[in-house]
């Protein structure tokens, strides 16, 4: 398993221009600044193009020289088109200070059917369970790793209890329990290359928003309130989530080796979700309450990112189509025998 990513294809010129600085060559026509800010901001080359520009803080690129990681000019881009995507959130997701209704919304569960787990656990096939994999990798072969730009940042309990949080998905010091290594054991069981960054290139959009919303959070201390309600949605939403898929891999024959991820996050996730409600969010918010609004608008933003993947994902499966960009590999090979 590779753990560094490809350099991804352009989608356009401030994916082009990120490719164009990384691989050493200034862009041909300068920074495309104007283009950052008059671009979509939840569309394919901007999420491209800043999904490439983060992937240096993490895992780095194959054939890209690890000083690109603070090379001003992609500093200078990224910056632009973190002002675009940021302002688009707060724009798409407002709203006030009151965490607590925010956190209380999220113990709502979807009604049955509307969401990606739904349809996996009843009527999914094969195929678009390994798609819903695909997508998922994007952040699960990373898993946890934005939000542990939140330790330095935090004080007291908060701290405390988010290592806590992040010492259990990371293995409790065991590296064949490290969640992200789980995923990879998933993935090789479901026969899908678990090779990091392996579907990025087919990822879509959406996809690329729910994680590139965590590397904007948590690259920015400014921002460390919308980091810890990012991090808390996830928590809090993962139990149910991972039952249904559990119980999705287990219809289609899948073996312990697939379950495994679900099953762990099903009970160490439901510990977390108080963790993080009472210990991270509440310390953090008794020291620091001026926050509130932005751990609130963090779980807005994730909410509204999570909800335009699943619109994406279902419209395309009931159409009957891929949910992944054309050319995607090996997606389609048969279920495992019962």
């Amino acid at each position: 398993m590779t753990t560094t990513a490809e350099l991804p294809s352009s989608r356009g010129p401030l994916s082009g221009a990120v490719r164009d600085i990384l691989l050493g060559s200034p862009p041909p026509g300068g920074l495309p600044l104007e283009e950052a800010a008059s671009a979509d901001p939840f569309g394919e080359d901007l999420q491209l193009a800043l999904y490439t520009a983060y992937e240096p803080h993490y895992r780095g690129i194959r054939g890209v020289s690890d000083s690109q990681e603070w090379n001003l000019d992609l500093l200078r881009l990224r910056g632009a088109m973190e002002g675009a995507f940021l302002g688009a959130l707060r724009a798409a997701a407002p709203g006030g200070d009151d965490v607590t209704a925010e956190l209380d919304a999220l113990l709502v569960e979807p009604v049955e059917g509307d969401g990606a787990s739904h349809h996996l656990m009843h009527d999914g096939t094969w195929e678009q369970m390994r798609e819903y994999l695909a997508h998922r990798s994007l952040y699960q072969l990373k898993e946890s790793d934005p939000q542990a730009w939140l330790i330095p940042r935090l004080e007291g309990q908060a701290k405390a209890s988010l290592v806590a949080v992040e010492f259990d998905e990371f293995g409790g010091g065991h590296g064949e329990r490290v969640h992200a290594r789980l995923f990879a054991d998933l993935m090789e069981g479901a026969g899908l290359d678990a090779s990091y960054g392996r579907y990025l290139e087919f990822a879509p959009a959406v996809t690329l928003a729910t994680v590139n919303v965590m590397s904007l959070f948590g690259l920015r201390r400014a921002l460390r309130g919308a980091m810890v309600g990012n991090f808390a949605t996830l928590e809090i939403t993962s139990p149910p989530g991972a039952r249904r898929m559990a119980k999705a891999l287990e219809r289609l024959g899948a073996g312990e080796e697939c379950t495994r991820f679900f099953t762990e996050h099903i009970e160490a996730d439901a510990v977390h979700e108080q963790v993080m409600r009472h210990d991270v969010i509440g310390d953090l918010l008794a020291r620091e309450p001026e926050l509130a609004g932005d751990v609130a608008f963090g779980i807005r933003a994730s909410v509204l990112l999570e909800s335009r993947w699943e619109d994406h994902v279902l419209g395309a499966w009931r159409a009957g189509r891929s949910s992944l960009r054309a050319g995607a590999p090996d997606i389609g090979r048969p279920a495992p025998s019962r």
